[in-house]
């Protein structure tokens, strides 16, 4: 039995497809969207405790994905990755409903520390 289950969205194949391969290796379901129109089909078909996202994709940016889980799915967990620098510095700061964020490239065992800190809090 998995620990928890996963939805990872990033248009970053190669990415995305290792990381939930080493998820699985460490007793955690994850499955991987490769933009915000399959992962949102995804999530009304599936049940995940937890949700990376990253902020840049095609199509429907990685904002409007985050609004869309937030008004659907408002307890679930948003963990941010992004490769453009630390949301901090940017005028809006870190979005409203996210858990916490990563930069990339992703350290596996930061990311699961994280994880596993969103599913755990009330």
């Amino acid at each position: 039995m998995s620990e928890f289950r996963a939805l990872l969205i990033d248009d970053e194949e190669e990415l995305v497809t290792t990381l939930v391969e080493r998820l699985g290796y460490r007793g955690i379901e994850a499955e991987y969207s490769l933009d915000g129109y399959e992962a949102l089909g995804k999530m009304r078909s599936g049940s995940f405790d937890v949700v990376v996202l990253d902020l840049k994709l095609p199509g429907m940016g990685g904002q409007e994905v985050l609004a869309r889980l937030k008004s659907e799915y408002p307890n679930i967990p948003v963990i941010l990755i992004t490769g453009h620098g630390a949301l901090e510095n940017e005028p809006e700061g870190r979005p409203e409903g996210v858990f916490d964020y990563l930069l990339k490239p992703v350290n596996l065992e930061d990311l699961i520390a994280k994880m596993r800190e969103a599913v755990r809090e009330p």
